[in-house]
């Protein structure tokens, strides 16, 4: 996708996940993606259009790490209260509008592996190890 700027443009433009299923690019990206096999199309909805929002990608930590991290003074970008919500929200819909706001306060600047595979699985499982980077990485942000 990051060969079509039209394409991530158009993504980066939808408000709502539905928006994102009517999109043409989105279709382009999901058939490809089904000749390997089957593909979880509300969880790609979700990592297409977050995706088109990233615009670079970090290596090393892993998003959560992200979230704990970064500001001057040592504190979290994303505060301890926000990561909270986060961690409660299960509605695909709730998340695509929570994370573009997250993406944002990470200046674009994600490891796009880790928050694709996040986004993409989202699950208890996800939600707990997302606890455990987080809080590793900012134990004071409570």
């Amino acid at each position: 996708m990051n060969d079509n700027r039209g394409d991530r443009a158009e993504l980066r433009r939808c408000s709502t996940l539905t928006e994102v299923a009517f999109n043409p690019a989105y279709h382009k990206l999901r058939l490809s993606l089904a000749k390997f096999g089957q593909v979880n199309a509300d969880g790609l909805a979700l990592v297409a259009g977050l995706a088109a929002r990233v615009k670079s990608n970090v290596l090393g930590n892993t998003f959560a790490e992200q979230m704990a991290t970064g500001k001057a003074d040592g504190s979290a970008r994303v505060s301890g209260l926000r990561f909270r919500r986060l961690l409660k929200l299960k509605d695909r819909e709730e998340l695509f509008t929570a994370m573009g706001r997250v993406v944002a306060l990470l200046g674009g600047s994600v490891n796009l592996h880790s928050f694709a595979n996040s986004l993409y699985y989202w699950n208890d499982r996800t939600r707990k190890q997302w606890a455990f980077d987080y809080y590793t990485k900012s134990p004071s942000e409570q």
